[in-house]
């Protein structure tokens, strides 16, 4: 099968590839990191020891952050890590990646992957038969049959193009397309 070459023959765009990729990863932490601040902290209620007369720095409460026992100045604080990337980016990116991998002879367009069951031996067969180790395989739409077959082997993900995203294109060594996934993937890239 003749591949688009608006998709497949894109220029290489590292910077792109780079933003969406960071903002990727950026997304996935879960930031809920939290310190207690001096208000947080339990106990602290009444002044230490009086204002004035004992020639010590005066103080409000044990619980300010200078005291063993104290809250945190300025501690991380739960948030979101995510990155708003525009949509002309994303698609730029992805185009990028798959025009990366097709430069490197790493996508394979079959017509079928179908397995008659469950197996994870079928589809090791399968994927040995395109001379493919570590591959990522897109499906026009969730078939369960490929993704239970292929969850358990290391460096093969099966994923609907709906899914489809720079990063996973650019781990994954080889790039295994349903010829069905086609009209979804220029879509989506478009």
């Amino acid at each position: 099968m003749s591949l688009d070459p608006e998709i497949f023959d894109a220029p290489v765009r590292a910077d792109l590839l780079h933003t969406v990729v960071t903002a990727q990863l950026a997304a996935r932490r879960s930031g809920t990191h939290a310190t207690r601040n001096r208000a947080l902290v339990s106990g602290g209620g009444r002044k230490p020891y009086k204002q004035k007369g004992t020639g010590r720095a005066r103080q409000g409460t044990t619980r300010a952050p200078q005291f063993a026992g104290g809250g945190v100045a300025f501690g991380p604080q739960p948030r979101s890590y995510a990155q708003r990337v525009p949509k002309k980016i994303r698609r730029a990116a992805l185009r990028s990646a798959l025009s990366l991998r097709k430069s490197e002879d790493a996508v394979h367009v079959v017509p079928s992957l179908d397995l008659p069951e469950i197996k994870t031996r079928a589809l090791v067969e399968k994927l040995q038969a395109l001379g493919v180790v570590d591959a990522l395989i897109v499906t026009p739409e969730r078939d369960r049959t490929l993704e239970l077959s292929g969850r358990n082997l290391p460096g093969v993900k099966v994923i609907a193009v709906a899914g489809l995203n720079v990063y996973d294109v650019l781990v994954h060594r080889s790039l295994v397309i349903l010829e069905a996934a086609m009209p979804a993937i220029k879509e989506k890239v478009r």
